[in-house]
């Protein structure tokens, strides 16, 4: 069987990350090509290309400072449209954490990748801090996968002994959980700012799952296992994301300076995108569409503070009034 080719597309914190591991596992394997090649959005770092470096200094100095990615990583230049330059038989795995609203109703991020470049794709989703992943400090994540085959070859490819991979075959759950935590991570936020206490945090956390998978039984297409929000996609990525995480830290700031999410995205993020408050506005659409805003308090009132001018000080009522059980 010809060895696997990888190309991993991005190279945001998060993909620098997972680049670094994929490197160093592929030299053990005889299953893929020795060499990993990555698409870059070409910027300039005082006065040199980003591609340049990565290639010669093996650092992406600007998303994931202060680690070396593996020599057999490397950039090459992808026209924007890739499709019809895919080899038959391809297979991806997303690593995106966002919903779309599409013509029916929820469209996920996979949904889009398939749908455009017709290949199989799967979902990776976890509680993985990037630069935490890249420290190699222990953590689990949870691959979505219906290809048992792909499945394991994903864990091949991307499992080490600090980077501990379960595979599940409900993707949309995986993939939808990866999503909608960054909602409650901006309400997480918010209290923070509000110094609220971990007491109050705790309740934003249960009770967004609560809305996690009401929407999740709502909206996916196929049956939605309880088990699967008992994975690192589930609750384990929403802890993790309420206490660190962009987006809980952008939405304090949003408390405490008084500036407007696009403002802070810019001073804070170096570059990258707070997907919260942007998954917040999609989910709303789709609730509205359903008259049921009223059935998911937390999610409407994090949407209507960041987009809609509603005072962010009155975030606790939506906890106050929140139905203890959905």
């Amino acid at each position: 069987m010809p060895a696997l080719k990888v190309c991993i597309v991005g190279s945001g914190n998060w993909g620098s990350a997972i680049a670094k591991i994929i490197g160093k596992n592929i030299q053990k394997s005889n299953r893929f090509d020795p060499v990993v090649k990555m698409w870059v959005f070409e910027e300039i770092i005082n006065g040199r290309k980003l591609t340049e470096i990565i290639n010669k200094e093996h650092e992406n100095v600007k998303y994931l400072p202060g680690h070396t990615l593996p020599k057999n990583v490397f950039i090459t230049r992808i026209c924007d449209q890739i499709i019809g330059h895919i080899k038959p038989g391809a297979f991806g795995i997303s690593l995106i954490k966002g919903v779309d609203e599409g013509a029916e109703g929820l469209k996920l991020i996979s949904d889009i990748i398939r749908e455009k470049l017709k290949i199989e794709v799967s979902v990776l989703m976890g509680a993985n801090i990037a630069s935490e992943v890249a420290d190699e400090k222990f953590c689990e994540t949870t691959i979505g996968c219906k290809n048992e085959k792909h499945g394991q070859i994903f864990k091949e490819l991307m499992q080490t002994p600090n980077f501990r991979i379960t595979v599940v075959d409900d993707c949309d759950t995986v993939e939808i959980c990866g999503a909608l935590k960054n909602i409650v991570a901006v309400g997480a936020g918010f209290c923070d700012g509000l110094d609220f206490g971990d007491n109050t945090k705790a309740a934003v956390i249960r009770l967004g799952l609560m809305e996690m998978v009401a929407f999740a039984k709502l909206f996916c297409r196929g049956p939605v296992s309880i088990a699967t929000f008992l994975e690192s996609c589930g609750v384990a990525d929403l802890i993790t994301t309420c206490y660190g995480g962009r987006n809980r830290k952008v939405a304090e700031a949003f408390v405490r300076t008084g500036k407007s999410i696009e403002e802070l995205e810019k001073e804070m993020l170096n570059g990258q995108k707070l997907q919260g408050p942007q998954t917040s506005a999609e989910v709303y659409k789709m609730l509205k569409q359903k008259n049921m805003i009223d059935k998911f308090p937390l999610f409407s009132t994090v949407y209507q503070i960041c987009y809609e001018g509603r005072l962010v000080q009155e975030f606790i009522s939506c906890l106050q009034n929140h139905p203890q059980h959905m």
